[in-house]
């Protein structure tokens, strides 16, 4: 019995074999992996072309001229003629003031003067008698015996000491006047005029406070402010890579928050042909004719900027143009492998973009480029374009 029952597990354990050997058998094969296949990929010729398009620019309207009216002398307001919104025409009154210290200074110049011409009105009638002696005494010189020669001498001395004293006696008088006439001047400053055409835009100051250049109540502040509102400068800070070709006169488009929808125009005035070294920008100017006065100093502005270059430069679709964590390349395809090329980009016209590397016009690239695609694998052109439009 013993014996049955070991013949009878060899029996099992040889079916149980043959059965596992037979699956393994029939079982399905895995697929062997087929050599590198080449990567189907679109590509695109690169162009050659001169890059002409507009960029949006963010700018600020500022005042044509724009003055801040400060008090030459010291003194009291006593008038002002204008407030803030008035229109005001160059040379109309502005603001009066009152100095009566001025008063005493012009009358003691005024005394002056009058001091000196009388002093050379004395030194004038001393000139003509002692010349009219000194030709008198001459005369009779001429008779032997009548006068001594040395009193001769004398008196023609004395007619030069006269003269000495008439020229110093003009410069007093010359003097004096030139004092007056800083007086008068300084009493002029009480009268403050508008310097331009304009719109008054401050007033800080009114009848009664006392202003100086330098000091006193209110005199760290202007009286007024005037702004020329007719005629204003867009001030446009244009980036260093986007300078472009840009000339006097060519007119530029610009809008306003104040008028949604509506397009100014105005020419290029003003160009600095200087990058400032702080916000690496240039300062472009444009002369805005304001007549009607719509558009308001200070207001900002969003200016459609012209961006051309004079010469031709290469475009690519912008899809052509990868990176990876250190370069920035596009894939160029000879003889069916694939190349990475190392290209700078710049502007992006309507899809396409500048770029600047060891490429020229008529290389094939990829069009839509990818890191996944690596440079020297094999590729099969899909699909290919003419050109980058």
């Amino acid at each position: 019995m013993k014996g049955l029952l070991c013949v009878s597990t060899v029996l099992v354990v040889s079916i149980v074999g043959c059965n596992s050997g037979s699956s393994d058998r029939f079982a399905p094969t895995a697929a062997t992996p087929a050599p590198n296949a080449p990567t189907s990929v679109s590509t695109v010729t690169v162009a050659s072309k001169k890059l002409q398009t507009t960029i949006s620019l963010p700018a600020q309207l500022t005042p044509y001229e724009q003055v801040d009216i400060y008090p030459k002398v010291t003194g009291f307001v006593e008038t002002v003629t204008v407030d803030r919104g008035s229109r005001v025409h160059r040379g109309q009154l502005l603001v009066k003031l009152t100095a009566p210290e001025l008063v005493s200074q012009r009358s003691q110049a005024d005394a002056a003067v009058k001091a000196a011409q009388s002093q050379l009105a004395t030194a004038q009638a001393k000139l003509a008698s002692d010349n009219g002696t000194y030709l008198h005494m001459v005369e009779a010189a001429k008779t032997p015996g009548v006068l001594a020669e040395n009193d001769v001498l004398v008196a023609g001395q004395t007619v030069s000491a006269d003269k000495g004293l008439v020229e110093a006696a003009n410069q007093n008088v010359a003097a004096a006047k030139e004092a007056l006439r800083s007086v008068s001047q300084t009493e002029s400053y009480l009268m403050i005029t508008s310097p331009f055409d304009g719109v008054v835009t401050t007033r800080n100051l009114h009848p009664g406070a006392l202003i100086g250049p330098a000091s006193g109540a209110g005199g760290a502040q202007p009286i007024l402010q005037i702004v020329d509102d007719k005629r204003l400068r867009l001030a446009v800070p244009i980036p260093e890579a986007q300078v472009g070709d840009m000339k006097t006169g060519q007119l530029v488009s610009f809008t306003a928050p104040a008028y949604p929808g509506q397009t100014f125009k105005a020419p290029i005035e003003r160009i600095s042909r200087e990058v400032d070294e702080k916000s690496r920008t240039m300062p472009v100017e444009l002369d805005v004719k304001n007549p009607d006065g719509r558009l308001s100093p200070g207001s900002f502005t969003n200016v459609s900027w012209p961006l051309q270059r004079a010469y031709p430069t290469l475009f690519v679709p912008t899809t052509a143009v990868t990176t990876d964590q250190q370069h920035t390349f596009v894939i160029r395809v000879r003889s069916g492998k694939a190349e990475w090329v190392t290209v700078q980009t710049g502007q992006t016209v309507n899809g396409d973009i500048e770029v600047f590397g060891e490429l020229t016009a008529g290389d094939e690239i990829v069009k839509t480029a990818s890191d996944a695609i690596h440079s020297g694998d094999s590729v099969r052109v899909q699909n290919q374009s003419s050109s980058a439009k």
